[in-house]
């Protein structure tokens, strides 16, 4: 069979792209780290996500994402569509596997959605992905900057945003577009800083 419908195959097939109630497996796995005992959203507000990824190494993935029910068939869509445009995505693994910790999931970029906690440099707010509704994409070529801040340490390499390179998302490209077409906000757009891997949507 020709390589081209072994990958079709493959993809369709062996990692489709499908939306459920997150399983109690996995419920269970998020105590205590993405799930505290105070969160913004309840369990039935959110859908768990597994979807094909294209990666850095030029082959596919299975991912998993958790997301607001609200938005699952568009995060859908737009992974989808990643794909298909072959843009590159290092891991995509629920922020769990890292204990729930943003800092350990960006130094490993890992691209990842659901989360309870605040916003970065706040403390009484929210983060939208304590609402299911923001998703971080390659945090380490699309770093979180202010000022002399470089979140993860390691996106310093990339902060010339003319310089594009793998993995990277500037205004107007493949990436830039399936979220933003969709009603979703882009971080790299915001004035007092620049969150390069950060999107985000009002529902």
């Amino acid at each position: 069979m020709h390589k081209k419908w072994v990958s079709l195959f493959l993809l369709f097939f062996c990692f489709p792209l499908w939306a459920q109630k997150i399983p109690d497996n996995i419920f269970s796995y998020m105590q205590g780290k993405s799930w505290q005992k105070k969160n913004a959203v309840q369990k039935k507000d959110l859908v768990y996500l597994q979807i094909t990824y294209y990666g850095f190494d030029g082959n596919f993935h299975p991912g998993e994402l958790i997301v607001h029910k609200q938005v699952a068939q568009e995060v859908l869509e737009i992974f989808d569509e990643l794909y298909h445009a072959h843009f590159p995505l290092q891991k995509v693994q629920l922020i769990d596997k890292y204990q729930g910790s943003d800092e350990l999931s960006m130094a490993d970029n890992n691209s990842s959605a659901f989360c309870t906690r605040p916003m970065t440099g706040e403390k009484n707010s929210f983060s939208k992905h304590s609402y299911g509704i923001a998703i971080d994409i390659n945090p380490v070529q699309n770093p979180y900057v202010k000022n002399d801040l470089v979140l993860p340490a390691k996106g310093n390499e990339y902060l010339d945003r003319r310089k594009i390179r793998k993995g990277m998302i500037v205004k107007d490209n493949v990436c830039y577009k399936a979220f933003t077409r969709r009603g979703w906000k882009w971080g790299g757009d915001w004035r007092t800083l620049q969150d390069y891997q950060h999107f985000e949507k009002d529902i």
